[in-house]
Order: structure tokens, then sequence, then C-alpha cells
């Protein structure tokens, strides 16, 4: 067997290429947008694409089944569980065939039983490996978003991204029998799960890119847990609101994703051209550093950060019915946001900018934008003098564990409805826990022409600001 593991750092999400290394067949699971990473790992192995298919309806990212199957011509293989609001609505027309529980395939020598592990989502499934070439036992696990390295996948997301209304603790109690299901699988049995830290399908999820049956068996809190009551309440307590895109993810991928095909990169406009743009309402998303952005920036133009979380801040803040432009310190860097952006269906990068469209700004005789920071003990003085507005950006959970007396809870993704409600006549003060959510939420303030101030050392600063006094 030849296995390929893919880990995409933005969305903290693992694809996994596998192959027979007698036949040459290989078959792609939870394949992301970039197909041609998995043609180019297949051919660089000797090895051809045969079948795609994956776990689950996804709800972080837009499927790449659909993308990779146009590429290769692939068998397509999808869940046929679920109740029928959760069926894949383009599986018929592609000629998609359904798996159900119990239901095997053979990829070369490679065995593949599909086994429904509802739970995080209604119609999830998980694929038994056999490498028929080596043993008649199974080798690894492919758990998708059911169970991963120290967790499980969490299973609110239906209700809380998806607005299916009261489906949340069934969804517990679904996942607590599936995992019995995986009790009953062998000490040695490997899992490859498809997400690792950072992932928001969970919790806590661990770091490390694998583990087997046995050892989540000791250490998996969730493994552990034998009381079904107990778990329902555990397994839903604590869990962070998901991602203001997640229910758009949910429904593109149950309809459809778009098949983008081989696209090349954006254009990149002239740098004076962005004065018209600007002027024209056009969405610049200004991609560099938080710092480099608050001391000179062109007016009106969104930052989000180049980084680990950009395509959960984009995907919560940009819509998808609208031109994107975006300004980076280098074509790396816009070329990796534009990629970024197809992963989470923002397939409208329209032109990419580097810091000459700052220059050329100024050449044309405008003024940069600059966004002021305020250390937490100058902002607890400014509170004090009721001299800012004070907006905390976090999320409820976090609100909840400590905030500054004085503080507006509007979470992020909220913040741009409530632009207009907010009053003008002093700056308004923006915090986050660390300082890039509130970077994000100062650049909004300030390209509705109301004047922003940032903390950057976040609520971790101010309260130990507090602390001092």
């Amino acid at each position: 067997m030849i296995l390929r593991r893919f880990h995409d750092q933005q969305l903290a999400q693992m694809s996994y290429l596998i192959g027979c290394s007698t036949t040459r067949e290989a078959i792609v699971v939870d394949p992301i947008r970039d197909a041609e990473m998995y043609v180019a790992a297949a051919e660089a192995a000797g090895l051809k694409i045969t079948h795609v298919t994956e776990t689950h309806i996804h709800a972080d990212f837009v499927s790449g089944t659909r993308e990779l199957v146009a590429r290769t011509g692939a068998q397509m293989l999808l869940s046929g569980e679920g109740p029928p609001e959760w069926r894949y609505e383009f599986a018929a027309t592609d000629g998609a065939r359904f798996l159900r529980d119990a239901d095997m395939f053979d990829v070369g020598r490679l065995r593949i039983t599909a086994r429904h592990t509802p739970g995080h989502t209604p119609e999830h499934l998980s694929f038994v490996v056999k490498d028929l070439a080596t043993a008649e036992e199974p080798v690894a696990v492919l758990t998708g978003d059911f169970l991963f390295v120290s967790d499980v996948g969490r299973p609110d997301l239906l209700e809380r991204a998806a607005n299916e209304a009261g489906t949340k603790e069934a969804s517990a109690r679904q996942l607590f029998a599936s995992l019995g299901r995986i009790r009953k699988l062998p000490d040695y049995l490997q899992i490859w799960p498809g997400h690792g830290a950072g992932s928001a399908c969970g919790k806590a999820l661990g770091d490390m890119p694998s583990s087997t049956v046995g050892y989540e068996r000791m250490s998996n809190w969730a493994l552990a847990e034998r009381d079904v009551d107990a778990f329902v309440d555990r397994v839903l307590d604590g869990q962070p609101e998901p991602p203001a895109y997640f229910g758009v993810m949910k429904r593109i991928n149950r309809d459809g994703p778009p098949v983008l095909g081989k696209r090349g990169d954006p254009p990149s406009p002239a740098p004076e051209s962005l004065a018209e743009l600007g002027l024209a309402g056009a969405l610049v998303v200004d991609v560099r550093a938080p710092d480099r952005f608050a001391r000179a920036h062109v007016p009106g133009t969104l930052n989000i950060p180049w980084g680990g979380s950009f395509t959960t801040l984009a995907g919560s803040l940009l819509p998808y019915d609208h031109d994107l432009y975006l300004l980076a310190d280098n074509r790396a860097d816009a070329l990796g946001a534009a990629r970024a952006l197809r992963l989470i269906g923002l397939d409208r990068v329209a032109g990419i900018f580097n810091e000459d469209a700052c220059i050329a700004w100024l050449d044309g005789g405008r003024a940069l934008g600059r966004i002021r920071q305020f250390t937490p003990e100058l902002l607890l003085e400014q509170v004090d003098a009721n001299a800012v507005m004070l907006i905390d950006v976090r999320s409820k959970s976090e609100w909840n564990a400590g905030h500054h007396r004085e503080a507006h809870h509007i979470p992020l993704g909220d913040l741009p409805r409530a632009l207009a409600t907010l009053p003008r006549d002093r700056p308004i003060a923006v915090y986050c826990q660390h300082g890039t959510r509130s970077a994000v939420a100062s650049s909004l303030l300030s390209a509705a022409a109301i004047e922003a101030v940032n903390v950057p050392g976040g609520w971790v600063g101010i309260e130990a600001a507090q602390h001092k006094e």
C-alpha cells in the first residue's frame, strides 16, 4: 500500500491518497479544491486516481471531490446515509455511487469498508482499509470528522451552523453510539483523522497526525466515557461558536460545488488603478501584518492578515457575491491568500496588488490611513476618562469567561451589521483575546469612517494591566 497524507495548514485539514502498489490504482479521501496537488502526487508515485470519496458533507471548506473527478474521470463515491434533507443533491447527475453501512469496494488489492458513524453529521461515514496483498486484517480506519486524536467531532454544527434546530443533543447521542463501534475494533488499527489541532470541528484536537484505536482508548476522553448522559453534557459544553461561513459551506457541499477547472493566477492591475477601484466601491482586502496596515493603508480597505486564521476570518466577513481585490507585501502572499479563499468558495478574486499601490495612492495626492494603537494601560486610562467607547469582539464563550466592565460585546462576525448603530462622537477602541481579530475590527470601523483604536495586547494584556492597578 502507498499512502500520502496532505495537511493543509489554513484549514487544519487532512486528506489522503491511498494507492495499491500492485495495480497502481489509487483513491483520494476528503480532497480539498486544490486538485493539482493530488494529481501531481499520484503521478510522482506512479499511481492512477480511480476513486474519490469523502467522509461527510463538510462545513469548513469546499469539497474537492467534484473538482478531482472532473480532472481524473475517477469514480465518485458518496454517503447514502442520513436524512433526505442532507443527501448529496448532485450525486445522481454526476454518476456517483452511494455507499451505505457495511458496503465494500476495492481499489486494486485494497479493500475498503464503509462504516456509518453519525454524530458529527447524520450521513458521516468512516472507512476501514485492508491491504489484501499483505494481510486479511485491516490496517487503518479513516475517521473523517467523527474521531480525532484526543477528541471527537462536535455534534452541534447541524443546529448551530445549518440552523437545524433541536438536533445537537440527538446528534451527541448518535456520536456516543458511533464510538461504541470504534471500541470494538482492534487496538493496533491506525486512526487517520480528517483534522488536526486548530480546526473548529472539535474542541481540543491533538496535534499528532495519526493515532491507533488502542492509544485513543487509553487517552481520548470520549472513548473513556461510558455514560451517555455524561458524554452528551461534556461534548456539548464549551463548544466555540462555529465560524459564520460554515452554514454556507454545508449548503455548497450538499448542493454541488462549482467545478473551477484549471485557472490562471489573478491579474495584477496597474498600481494606480487602485484609486479608481476604491472610488468605485471595490472591496479591497489588505493581507499585510496588522502593524504595517495600522501605520499606513489605503483608506477603505479591510485588513485580514495572511496567516493561520485567515480563512476563518475571511469566511466570516467577506461576501460571496462580490469581486475581491487583494493587497499584499509580495506576490507569493497574495497568491497564497487567493488560494485560501478558493478553498472556502470565495472565488471572485479579480486582481492582486502589492505595496506599490500604496505609493501610487500617495503620488496621486491622497493621504494614507492610520489606526492608533493603545497599550492596555493607556486604554484603561482612556476608558476611565470616558474618552473612548470600548468594544469586545471576541466570542460569547470568551466574553463569558471575563471582560472589561465598560465593554460592549459585539462579536467580530456581527460587527459589519452593527456599524450603522455605532456612535461617531468619540473614538471606538476594540480588543479581542490577543490582537488579531481586533486589528480586523479596527479596519472595519476605519473603512466605515469611524475613528478606531486597536488594542494589540488584547484581553490578556488588559487583564494583566488591571491586576497591576
